[in-house]
């Protein structure tokens, strides 16, 4: 489990196809920059760009991980050298800063827009319709492994024609400035393509509600 609260940004040094042809993962070394490894172990969990991995290997401030085809299929931005941001699993004794992520990509959305509001930045996304009963005002959602709360929802027709449904679910998050300073937030733009992680809670409140309703 993880908070959603960036611990710091890295850096994918190295990007390696691993045996197996086209079906096959790759192995990311990653350059932990400030964030402290010294606890860390072969087998521990650090998420990266809110996608939770597996370190296979340990050198001084770098390691690496393995991340199958099909985690790659699902996740944006970790298939090419380049920032990441970087959380360590969670430990029973830390303060819970953010919400409780899980370090499970749902969905890939798609940067609306990202504007100046004030002090502020405004970061608009298109979610994928099928997440759009997760997302509601005043909840929480997870953007590239940062723990970010929604300020406005709607339901938008899908210009671009290539969801189910014919629409996405267009929500807004205001990102105060360090926010952007201390996570690769910075660096989206119209059509960047993010990682997308629903609210542990309403995942589990829209099952037992589904399951009402068949009963």
């Amino acid at each position: 489990m993880f908070t959603g609260i960036v611990a710091a940004v890295g850096k994918i040094t190295s990007v390696t196809p691993l045996v197996g042809g086209s079906f096959a993962g790759v192995r990311l070394a990653v350059d932990a920059g400030p964030l402290p490894l010294a606890d860390v172990a072969l087998g521990d969990s650090i998420a990266i760009n809110g996608a939770c991995m597996t370190v296979v290997e340990k050198d001084g401030r770098s390691f690496s991980v393995d991340v199958s085809r099909e985690s790659l299929n699902k996740t944006a931005g970790l298939d090419a050298v380049g920032e990441v941001n970087l959380e360590k699993a969670l430990t029973l004794a830390e303060r819970l800063g953010g919400h409780l992520v899980s370090g499970h990509v749902d969905g890939l959305g798609t940067v609306h827009s990202f504007e100046p509001v004030g002090e502020s930045r405004e970061l608009v996304i298109d979610a994928p319709w099928e997440l759009a009963r997760f997302l509601a005002y005043k909840g929480s959602v997870v953007v590239n492994g940062v723990s970010l709360t929604v300020n406005r929802v709607e339901d938008v027709e899908d210009v671009e024609g290539g969801t189910a449904g014919g629409k996405v679910c267009r929500f807004s998050i205001n990102l105060i400035p360090h926010t952007i300073e201390v996570t690769t937030l910075k660096h989206l733009h119209a059509g960047s393509r993010v990682n997308l992680e629903i609210d542990l809670i309403a995942r589990y409140v829209e099952r037992m509600l589904s399951v009402q309703a068949q009963g």
